[in-house]
Formats: C-alpha cells, structure tokens, sequence
C-alpha cells in the first residue's frame, strides 16, 4: 500500500449535488425545529427566539465544514489548525444554551457526513425526551410554590396594613427589609404562593388602599428561606 492509498481510505464517497441539497434543506428543518422547541420549552432567561434564530445558519456552517473536509485528511488537519488559533469569546450565560448548541452543531455534522437517517432518528428521540423532561418540570413548579420578592413603596398605608393584606393572599409573608425616608416607607418582602393571580389580588387590594402605592416583585424560584 502506498501513501496516496493509505489516506484514500479515509477519503469519503463524495455527495451528488441533489444530496447535498437535499441534507442542506433537511438540516436546516431540523434546526427550525430545535429552535421552535428551544423558545417554547426553554428555561434560560435570555431571549430565546433570538437566540434560536441562530440555530440553522450554524447547523448549515457545520454541515457545509464537514462536507468540505471530511473526504481530506489535509483538510482535516489543516482545520483543527485553523481552529486552534481562532477563539470564541461568546458568553454562555446558561448550560442549556450550550446543550442547544451541540444539538445544532451536531445536525450539522449528521448532514455534513450525509448520515440523515440516523441524524433525523437521533433528532425525535432527543426532542421526545426533552418534551417529557419540560412536561415534568412544569408539572412540579405548578405544584411547587415559588418564592419572590414584593418590594412596596408608599407614604399613604401602615406596614401593619400592608402585612394584613399581604397574610390574607399568602401561606408565608416576610418581611426582609423596611426603609423610611421622609414619609416615604419602603418595604421588601418574601413570600410564597402557587397561584400567579394572588400577586394581583394582594396588588388590587393594596392599590384599593392606597393608590399611589408603588408595587413590584421579582421571581425567585428555588430561593432558600
């Protein structure tokens, strides 16, 4: 065997222009796809649907990396090359942005080395199981209560008052901090609920007794008491 034998083995059979088409426009549902997923069944804070937007452009790099370089190993290592001297510096605020993005990169390289059938297949078994996996996490944070913060500002109502109101909405109400300046009462608070529609009732309620009363609040999930 010589040389130019011993590195044709590594050689793949090239892609007709039709496949090639045809992996490109299936990687890029797949990555729509994954992207709709992500929007709506994301826990990240930061926008998604932008975020999102990013998926099929990356999917479609991957795959058209992958197919440029995968039938030469000179490619090959002359990519890792390349790819040693560039840097990212995205910040990935959040695991799941990266779990996402390995999803993404990895349709690509499914396309790119013209494996659909295998790529779609993996694709339905990771979206089922992560429909599963968001269905049960809703269910528990329905069940759960949460924890938030209220903070109220007035110069009209009593803390007295306040925390009457508050204890006729809420299972745990308390209070974390009380400033007063200048008549002004500022007050934060901790408390817990299952019900979205108590935090506008407590609000309503509140206003009812003091209409000019400032009134905010900030989830907190997980937040030890």
């Amino acid at each position: 065997m010589n040389f130019e034998d011993f590195f044709s083995e590594f050689a793949a059979d090239p892609l007709s222009h039709k496949q090639f088409v045809f992996n490109a426009l299936l990687g890029a549902l797949l990555a729509y796809l994954l992207g709709l997923f992500y929007s709506r069944f994301g826990n990240t804070i930061v926008n998604r649907s932008k975020f999102a937007s990013n998926f099929v452009l990356l999917a479609l790099a991957t795959m058209l990396i992958i197919y440029i370089v995968k039938s030469s190993v000179a490619l090959s290592l002359g990519l890792v090359g390349a790819l040693s001297i560039v840097r990212f510096r995205a910040a990935i605020k959040e695991p799941e942005e990266l779990v996402y993005l390995f999803l993404v990169i990895g349709i690509g390289i499914g396309m790119g080395s013209n494996q659909p059938g295998i790529t779609v297949l993996a694709f339905v078994i990771i979206i089922s199981i992560g429909l599963i996996q968001a269905m049960v996490q809703r269910k528990q944070l329905i069940r759960a209560p949460e924890n938030m913060f209220i903070n109220i500002s007035t110069t009209e109502i009593q803390v007295e008052e306040i925390n009457k109101i508050l204890s006729d909405h809420f299972s745990l109400v308390e209070l974390k901090r009380m400033d007063q300046f200048k008549g002004k009462l500022d007050l934060s608070y901790i408390i817990e609920t299952k019900d979205i529609d108590h935090i506008n009732k407590a609000k309503n309620a509140l206003v009812e007794q003091a209409p000019n009363l400032s009134f905010s609040f900030v989830e907190q999930r997980n937040l030890a008491l």
